[in-house]
């Protein structure tokens, strides 16, 4: 006896699964900003007027008793640790505040390269002279630091794990579009006209 399915029924099978668009899409509205980075920019930004201050002071007492050379490298560092201090508190406001890899990667570079060594050298070479008062407000400026750095690092981190779900949901818009503009390939799910593969002549034309 021949048995007659409805027209609905003959295309049954597993529907496609759209979990992990979804999934991106609620990654991508996730906030990237980083929290802790954010509170740790504004205490040093608060603190840096007092580390400095605190730095020309010690630098002015004890000026007279250093060799040359060293005069010349503490006024060298003090002068360059402010500089780049302004440029990279900047950065990182603007990198974690607006999402921006960039400017944040930039800001996390001039901290781990440039403000950490000529840190170490104020707080390790014994021949400075080094101050009980420029000694304690060094070793908070370092700790800062640290915990900056470490902060940086997370928020970059989930700032291109974020791009890179976006870059994913760009693609999968794309192929989207393309599936509903036109004719559809039966077999690989592509347009004819933007094959992949070369086609051969029909031998029987």
């Amino acid at each position: 006896m021949p048995v007659f399915y409805p027209p609905e029924s003959r295309h049954a099978g597993p529907a496609p699964r759209q979990e992990p668009a979804g999934e991106f899409r609620g990654r991508v509205h996730a906030l990237a900003s980083h929290l802790p980075l954010q509170v740790l920019l504004y205490c040093h930004l608060c603190y840096a007027p007092c580390w400095w201050a605190s730095c020309v002071c010690m630098l002015q007492l004890k000026f007279q008793y250093l060799p040359a050379y060293y005069q010349g490298l503490l006024v060298t560092g003090v002068v360059l640790l402010t500089v780049v201090e302004a440029v990279r508190l900047y950065l990182g406001y603007v990198g974690n505040l607006q999402e921006k890899v960039p400017e944040l990667a930039a800001f996390w570079l001039l901290s781990f390269l440039f403000q950490l060594p000529i840190l170490l050298f104020f707080l390790t070479d014994e021949e400075t002279l080094i101050l009980p008062l420029e000694r304690a407000v060094h070793a908070l400026y370092l700790l800062l630091l640290l915990a900056q750095i470490l902060a940086s690092f997370l928020a970059l981190r989930a700032m291109t794990r974020k791009l890179t779900v976006l870059f994913h949901l760009r693609q999968l818009g794309k192929v989207q579009n393309l599936r509903h503009a036109g004719a559809m390939s039966a077999t690989y799910g592509l347009p004819y006209y933007s094959s992949v593969l070369p086609v051969s002549p029909d031998p029987c034309r």
